[in-house]
């Protein structure tokens, strides 16, 4: 049931659960009387199973003061891949040539006086 590397992240998760819990120095009967669920579902989620349910992670992270961490799991600002993918699905707005012509003759215009330029040639621009 699932990868390899989805399970290791859930045994991962349930190990660093589990220090939590014991940092706080809460058992596991208090755990599940608080989050609302069974003593049996605390320790299947500190093994890693991926049976427990996301709302009871949920809410033993409330109990652990550990519920922002939750929601930070998919911050869309660090996703790479996702504002990759979305930059190139953007509609790119072009400059017709004409405009782009008649802004730097604008621009030629402001920096020379108005005044045509003539070089040493002879052309006029």
């Amino acid at each position: 049931m699932g990868s390899p590397k989805s399970r290791a992240a859930l045994e991962r998760l349930g190990r660093e659960l589990r220090g939590a819990r014991l940092r706080r120095g809460i058992a596991i009967a208090d755990l599940a009387v608080r989050a609302g669920t069974s003593a049996s579902s605390i320790a299947r989620l500190e093994k890693g199973d991926p049976g427990v349910g996301i709302g009871t992670l949920a809410d033993v992270l409330v109990v652990l003061g550990l519920l922002d961490r939750l929601a930070d799991l998919i911050d869309i600002r660090k996703d790479d891949l996702g504002l990759a993918l979305a930059a190139e699905r953007q509609p790119r707005r072009g400059r017709s040539s004409a405009a782009t012509l008649r802004r730097q003759q604008d621009k030629d215009k402001a920096t020379h006086g108005g005044a045509d330029v003539i070089d040493m040639d002879g052309a006029s621009f």
